[in-house]
């Protein structure tokens, strides 16, 4: 009789804790929806607080770090080694919209470091050396003629910061028509635009007068962060004296800001190639018509953190 009275309490008590759970499991989703509920609902909140006239201020970027070290591994070639991978990049904005008119100014850093020291060679460079060097400014100011159509202003500089400043750099003045059909979309199209070129090499690098394309996206969807750049400019002078850049960046939030971040970009530009390939390669009798204009790409991929 003892026996099949604790067989009964505990047949109860296991039914009890399963209903209790079920019903744990029950608020905890219902709480879940709640939370989902109120993230809409301050993204909406957000998304009206951006429509209002007055600065904005915002920036995501990518911080990627790679570290190891390798002491008596004899499996590979240099068994007795430290290497290291640093990229940092950042993509900050600055935006002032009024009824009249409107002021962006948006930037673009990559820079990244590599290095692999060779233990067991004495002569072996054990410094970290510069891998990816990029920065952008980009500051256009418009005069509204509707909510959609603007005159325009745009300075765009691009250059290095770690290695060759502004040898080459790259500056644009121009104006236009800057086109927003979306709020996330802005098109800039100048037929007059001066292509400034800082650098000492004057045989190969030249100024000339141009058009100017720009289309920036910038759009969030939920917990992802998607930023893409075109930047083209059309020489009157010459189409060696061309070039255009293109960069992405995607952010996706896991926690608090911190989260995934890739960022890749493609260029094309014959003055870098020419110069790569007689300053760097020693190639003296290369010529815009001569000369290999591969592809020019990066790609990044880390931890990134919203601001």
């Amino acid at each position: 009789m003892k026996r099949i009275f604790t067989i009964c309490f505990l047949l109860v008590a296991t039914a009890s804790f399963a209903q209790t759970k079920e019903e744990l499991k029950s608020i905890q989703s219902a709480k879940k929806d709640s939370i989902s509920a109120l993230q809409s609902e301050v993204k909406a909140l957000q998304t009206q607080i951006d429509k209002y006239p007055g600065w904005h201020y915002g920036a995501f970027g990518t911080i990627g770090a790679n570290l190891s070290e390798f002491s008596n591994w004899y499996a590979q070639g240099s068994p007795n080694n430290s290497a290291g991978n640093i990229t940092i990049t950042v993509n900050p904005y600055a935006k002032l919209n009024k009824e009249t008119f409107f002021w962006y100014t948006t930037a673009n850093v990559n820079l990244s470091w590599v290095k692999f020291d060779d233990k067991d060679d004495p002569n072996d460079d054990d410094d970290y050396r510069q891998a990816t060097d990029i920065f952008t400014l980009t500051s256009l100011y418009g005069y509204k003629f509707s909510e959609k159509l603007a005159a325009s202003a745009l300075v765009e500089y691009r250059t290095t910061l770690l290695n060759n400043f502004n040898d080459p750099g790259y500056l644009d003045l121009g104006v236009g028509v800057t086109w927003t059909p979306v709020s996330s979309l802005i098109v800039v199209i100048h037929p007059l635009n001066y292509n400034f070129v800082f650098s000492d090499d004057d045989v190969i690098f030249d100024s000339s007068l141009g058009a100017k394309l720009v289309a920036d996206y910038s759009k969030s969807f939920g917990k992802l962060n998607v930023k893409s750049n075109l930047s083209m400019f059309q020489s009157y002078k010459s189409s060696d004296l061309s070039n255009w850049t293109w960069t992405n960046a995607l952010g996706y939030e896991l926690w608090r800001g911190i989260g995934l971040g890739f960022e890749f970009g493609l260029r094309d530009n014959k003055q870098e190639a020419l110069n790569y390939a007689i300053n760097t390669q020693g190639n003296t009798g290369e010529t815009f018509d001569s000369v290999d204009n591969d592809l020019q790409t990066y790609w990044t991929f880390g931890l990134s953190y919203a601001f």
